[in-house]
């Protein structure tokens, strides 16, 4: 099984504040984005994302998120398996990070 990177919510902030260039990917259903929206975020649903794998840049470190975590780490395995090298799973997804960072991100 591939191993992925984990971030925490607290040190994406730091890293997206300092300027890294990182790519979000939200993996959550429409649905979901219209409770939340992870600010900066592209929007492709965990389904979608093998049909749309040519337009994501292999060479871009990526950090992918979901509601918890957890389809968002499955994306991370895929996209590694995938030829992607710096991929990470956002640790508790926009739940966590609305506890930890930004609480005016609505939790459901």
């Amino acid at each position: 099984m591939a191993v992925i990177g984990e971030i925490e919510p607290v040190e994406l902030k730091r890293r997206l504040t300092c300027g890294d260039q990182i790519r979000l990917l939200d993996v959550r259903e429409p649905e979901e984005l219209a409770f939340a929206r992870f600010p900066g975020a592209l929007h492709l649903p965990m389904g979608d994302v093998l049909s749309h794998l040519n337009e994501l840049d292999t060479d871009a470190e990526w950090v992918i998120i979901c509601h918890h975590g957890v389809r968002s780490a499955q994306v991370a395995i895929y996209l590694t398996r995938m030829g992607f090298e710096r991929v990470a799973n956002l640790s508790g997804g926009i739940d966590q990070w609305s506890l930890t960072v930004d609480q005016s991100v609505p939790r459901y």
